[in-house]
């Protein structure tokens, strides 16, 4: 490693440590992205979803081919992208992850966000995380309402 990223102090998160692949990219930190196969800047948030997806694939057994980044969707006539979203084996929505820094409070804003998302991707679950806090809900079809849960879901069948 050179000099640089020596000197880095990521913050430890509530999630399984790994040792992700770091690399000074134009004066700036980057950290691999196994899933995109390429370096990213590392940015607080980077830091939350690179541990998600290491929790994900290396904890939870999800397949690696089911989890996607950054998906693009259209919300009143807005760009926007979701942070991760996991496909079911038949192809749908199975779980969207909403990331954010660690210093970023999870607030009833920060859920509306996620529930915008949800109402056009349909998930079956939600998870909202800063990496230190994580709220796991799930969407109950049937009163067209989420419900918190304990644990985070298991990898789809």
């Amino acid at each position: 490693m050179n000099q640089g990223l020596d000197r880095i102090q990521l913050p430890n998160l509530n999630l399984p440590a790994f040792e992700p692949k770091l690399r000074e990219m134009d004066g700036k930190i980057g950290i691999f992205d196994s899933l995109r196969k390429k370096y990213l800047i590392l940015t607080p948030e980077e830091w939350v979803r690179q541990h998600w997806i290491n929790f994900l694939i290396n904890h939870q057994n999800f397949p690696k081919g089911l989890v996607a980044l950054e998906k693009g969707l259209v919300y009143n006539n807005l760009q926007k992208r979701t942070d991760l979203v996991v496909w079911n084996q038949e192809g749908k929505p199975y779980l969207l992850i909403e990331c954010k820094a660690p210093a970023v409070k999870l607030t009833q804003k920060t859920v509306e966000q996620a529930c915008l998302y949800h109402q056009k991707i349909h998930s079956k679950f939600l998870i909202l995380s800063n990496g230190m806090n994580h709220l796991s809900l799930e969407w109950i079809e049937e009163k067209k309402e989420f419900m918190q849960i304990k644990e985070f879901p298991s990898s789809p069948k």
